[in-house]
């Protein structure tokens, strides 16, 4: 059985474009994912017919110019999108990311030399067999990310791929070739001509690889071009008996231990960013506070969505809040966040402990099976978490003569920490009853 399957639709349009004469090849990551037996997220297809050429080919389907300049179009068939490009020759370079021109060519050979990776620069059809001029399914049972040719020249002409190389290696669990990785180190300045939402999503791929740690480690200075901030946690000692890392070493074993969610992994990485700049010579003084600020600056500084700062943010904020598996405790944590980023919360904490020493790790670890457990409880029966549940508002409390203002909110506050506290019941009757006595309280000081 072959190792190469081509689903219906990409075999189709090869079919289609040879029998009008023309070559035709799906090439690059399909091509690799296919040889490391992984089913390819999509499918290009390469060909040395000309993008007006391609559109003749298919003129009874519909086409979108999606590239002309560049010798892309797309090939609706049946609902699915298939991109085709014309075999071409980049020119130069000139802002270290798009090439001023490119020409195209009639030759398989051409296009391939200008791609970044022996891993991605092979080609194959069902009729041909495998075109691989550089290696890359040797590097692929080797597990090495190798540069098409010169490394600098590759570099040179898109600075991004320094951060694809390491995202490659990260999330395919390869090491980097000798010279290219020479290459990635002397050029990583290049980054400062890439986009900063370019950079942010490369990373986030990077970081959530199984070899994430490994790779940051070896690649430091190039994290610490677009994230200077890293820079002081290298090698910074914490000094306590429950540390056996530096900041640096302990935020790598951390996203070694954490699982690899984009949010988890971005809260893992930024969680102690601030320790050295919290630190007062004994104790690192409200690091959390100041970790989720920097964490925030950072991801509004790379582009990040909205979203994910503000849960990134959240989350580094209550990183080293003090927990304990009993229903106050966990509810008392879900009045700030939700049941999802509870759990988040969790996997954050448990990275954290796991990169602790042995006698935390024994200490706190035992506790984060238990504390999941009642948030899916606490979740499944409904329980009284939020002022959104809470069997009286503010009518009942103006009903009861509490004047509108600042004072209903800090009432039903108090009404929903005692139910929380396990003081009252979460009835009407009881927060009526209870709520007359706090504005008993209130008026009589």
């Amino acid at each position: 059985m072959s190792e190469f399957f081509i689903p219906q639709n990409i075999e189709f349009a090869l079919n289609r474009l040879q029998q009008a004469g023309f070559e035709a090849y799906v090439v690059g990551g399909c091509v690799r994912d296919m040889l490391m037996k992984k089913q390819p997220n999509d499918y290009d297809i390469t060909t040395n017919a000309s993008p007006d050429e391609t559109m003749a080919v298919f003129s009874d389907m519909r086409v979108i110019e999606t590239g002309l300049q560049h010798g892309t179009v797309t090939v609706v068939c049946n609902g699915d999108n298939i991109e085709i490009t014309t075999y071409r020759i980049d020119g130069e370079y000139g802002d270290n990311r798009h090439p001023k021109q490119v020409t195209f060519t009639k030759n398989l050979c051409d296009d391939l030399a200008r791609r970044d990776f022996t891993v991605n620069a092979m080609a194959y059809n069902p009729s041909s067999g495998l075109v691989d001029i550089y290696g890359g399914r040797e590097d692929i049972k080797n597990r090495v990310i190798r540069c098409v040719g010169k490394p600098d020249l590759r570099f040179s002409e898109d600075g991004l791929r320094i951060l694809r190389a390491l995202r490659f290696a990260s999330v395919l669990d390869f090491s980097i070739d000798k010279e290219t990785s020479e290459s990635i180190h002397k050029n990583s300045h290049l980054l400062k001509n890439i986009s900063s939402e370019r950079i942010f999503s490369e990373f986030t791929k990077l970081l959530c690889g199984s070899s994430a740690h490994i790779i940051i480690k070896q690649y430091s200075d190039v994290i610490c071009r677009f994230i200077p901030e890293l820079e002081p946690c290298i090698g910074f000692e914490q000094k306590n008996i429950y540390h056996i890392y530096d900041v640096f070493g302990h935020t790598l074993k951390a996203i070694e231990e954490s699982d690899n969610d984009k949010i988890v992994r971005l809260a893992v990485f930024f969680h102690d960013l601030a320790k050295p700049a919290a630190f007062d010579g004994q104790h690192f003084h409200r690091h959390p506070q100041l970790g989720s600020q920097m964490a925030e600056n950072i991801l509004r500084r790379l582009k990040a969505d909205n979203e994910t700062i503000r849960i990134v943010s959240l989350l580094i904020l209550y990183h080293d809040r003090d927990i304990i598996p009993t229903e106050r405790s966990v509810k008392r944590l879900l009045r700030l966040m939700s049941f999802e980023d509870a759990r988040r919360l969790m996997k954050v904490k448990y990275a954290d402990i796991m990169a602790h020493s042995q006698y935390v790790i024994d200490k706190m670890a035992p506790d984060i099976k238990p504390i999941n457990e009642l948030i899916d409880r606490i979740e499944a029966q409904g329980d009284c978490i939020s002022l959104k549940t809470l069997a009286i508002g503010g009518k009942e409390l103006i009903a009861l003569g509490l004047d509108p203002g600042k004072r209903i909110g800090t009432t039903l506050d108090r009404l929903l920490d005692a139910v929380i506290d396990g003081q009252i019941e979460n009835r009407r009757e009881e927060l009526i009853t209870y709520a007359k006595q706090l504005i008993s309280e209130q008026q009589s000081v």
